[in-house]
Formats: structure tokens, C-alpha cells, sequence
């Protein structure tokens, strides 16, 4: 059904909730903002030692996703670097950022899947993302 939100609802004015839908609306999607085929190709490129083969094949990988979640990633992630600059006041650091972000962006196809030792790899290739977002993603 096509939902009508009247975001001048009082209730918007609280950034939780709204963080919270943004949440919910990509946890909810049928396939993550990292969809599954990729999943695996992320966990393995941020295990790379050399920072600066892990940096290429990151974005590489990123420039590899389908278009929609692609353009996605790059809006969202702007918008989360922007959230970053103002850490002195909201407390969310890249490192915040991604334990928030991480399992919801990327996970693996079955939940299954050994959970606390992908979520730190998980967590590490949002804060990748985010500290070199100017790189993966040029204007």
C-alpha cells in the first residue's frame, strides 16, 4: 500500500526514530545495500594487509555493484560523512557509525554463518567506506 507519511508529524523531530526507520528500511529489504553475491568478496578484500591493494579492490568491488546499489551507497554514505563531521555533538564516530551500520549494509546470505567473527569484518568495511569515501566514490 502506498502510505502517506506526514513528515511534519511531531514525531519525526526525534533523530532516533528517524534513524531507526532508515534502519529498519534497509534491514527490511530483501537483499542488503551489499547484496549476498558480494558479501564474501567485501569480507575478503578488507582482510588484505596491503592498504593500499585493500583500498583499490574495495572500490573496485563497490564500482562492481548493480547500479541501484551503487547509487544507493554512494547517497547514503555522503549523508553518513556528513553525520561523521559533527561527532563532537551527536557522538557518532566512524567507528559508531559502522557497528550501527555494518551488519545491516552487508550480511551473508544465511544468518547461520559464524555471526561475531563476520561482524567485526563487517563493521571494518563500512569504516573503510566511510574514511575513504572522497576515493571510491569521485565526483
Amino acid at each position: 500500500p502506498d502510505e502517506q507519511l506526514d513528515l511534519d508529524d511531531g514525531r519525526w523531530e526525534d533523530i532516533h526514530v528517524v534513524t531507526g526507520a532508515l534502519k529498519l528500511f534497509l534491514r527490511e529489504l530483501p537483499e542488503p545495500l551489499v547484496p549476498f553475491s558480494h558479501f564474501d568478496k567485501f569480507i575478503a578484500a578488507i582482510k588484505i594487509q596491503d592498504l593500499s591493494l585493500r583500498g583499490r579492490c574495495i572500490r573496485d568491488l563497490v564500482l562492481s555493484l548493480p547500479p541501484a546499489h551503487h547509487d544507493t551507497m554512494k547517497v547514503l554514505f555522503r549523508h553518513l560523512c556528513r553525520v561523521v563531521e559533527h561527532k563532537e555533538e551527536n557522538r557518532m564516530s566512524v567507528q559508531s557509525m559502522a557497528i550501527v551500520f555494518g551488519p545491516t549494509l552487508l550480511r551473508p546470505a544465511s544468518e547461520e554463518a559464524s555471526m561475531a567473527m563476520h561482524m567485526v569484518f563487517q563493521n571494518q568495511v563500512v569504516e573503510h567506506i566511510l574514511n575513504h569515501y572522497g576515493y571510491i566514490f569521485p565526483d
